[in-house]
């Protein structure tokens, strides 16, 4: 099963846990200060995706086997959540919506749309295996080697959140690099699916993001029909990172109308 952080609720209510799927390099981490303010009144359960974090490492990263994964989540806590992912999980909420609608009352899709994207995310494993990681053991130290390749200090802190610096024998990612390398056609892809999902879904995207246009709400809506459609003015794609307050208070809104 994947890794789980877990915020159990302040407050006991009858609310279903709200699992949270974070995106392609990403963990459970870069949700943590969400996650724990939405666990007001219900659990809260952030994962590691399969090949990311502290999960089982997988030769594949496909969006059926993601969507089982979370799937198993689900099942072994309660067997009922509202769900809320982003980007790569963002995917894998959809397909799981899509595959197993039952498992879901509500689902938060932030900032990406059920397509094929042509851009590729290559680049930032080859900036990651060029980081010289002998004698480090600093993340500030991390911070500037990276800088070299990666000029974007916002993308180098999320990234950064995936190097283990006390590692044994020496800091190492938390990334399966090798098959996410091999498996990205998957990922920025989208599967061929005939399910849909009746309940109330929420895409959520970040006003200065291009992932989700609006043509993209004539492919939505069938899969989709009961969706609304919310712009975060001054984010971009990390927009839980760009705008944490604001990203809070439409999810809990949203989840509890």
């Amino acid at each position: 099963m994947l890794h789980i952080a877990r915020h159990p609720a302040e407050t006991a209510t009858a609310l279903p846990p709200l699992l949270i799927v974070h995106g392609l390099y990403g963990s459970a981490r870069n949700w943590n200060v969400i996650a724990k303010r939405l666990s007001a009144e219900r659990e809260v359960l952030a994962v590691d995706m399969r090949n990311h974090g502290g999960s089982p490492r997988f030769p594949t990263q496909s969006y059926p086997e993601m969507a089982a994964d979370l799937a198993e989540v689900i099942a072994a806590h309660g067997g009922q959540a509202d769900v809320l992912g982003h980007s790569m999980g963002g995917k894998a909420a959809m397909m799981l919506a899509q595959s197993r609608p039952d498992l879901l009352r509500r689902l938060v899709v932030a900032d990406i749309a059920p397509v094929a994207y042509a851009h590729d995310q290559t680049q930032y494993i080859t900036a990651m295996r060029r980081l010289d990681l002998s004698g480090l053991t600093t993340r500030s130290e991390a911070d500037r080697r990276l800088a070299v390749a990666v000029p974007d200090p916002g993308l180098r802190a999320f990234f950064l959140q995936s190097l283990d610096l006390k590692a044994e024998g020496g800091p190492r990612w938390r990334l399966n690099l090798d098959v996410l390398e091999a498996e990205m056609p998957q990922i920025v892809g989208w599967p061929t699916v005939s399910g849909h999902f009746d309940g109330p879904t929420l895409f959520l995207t970040g006003g200065e993001s291009h992932y989700v246009q609006p043509g993209h709400r004539a492919l939505i809506r069938p899969l989709f029909p009961n969706a609304r459609f919310a712009r975060l003015p001054g984010a971009g794609h990390w927009l839980h990172a760009d705008k944490p307050r604001e990203v809070e208070e439409t999810v809990r809104i949203f989840l509890d109308a």
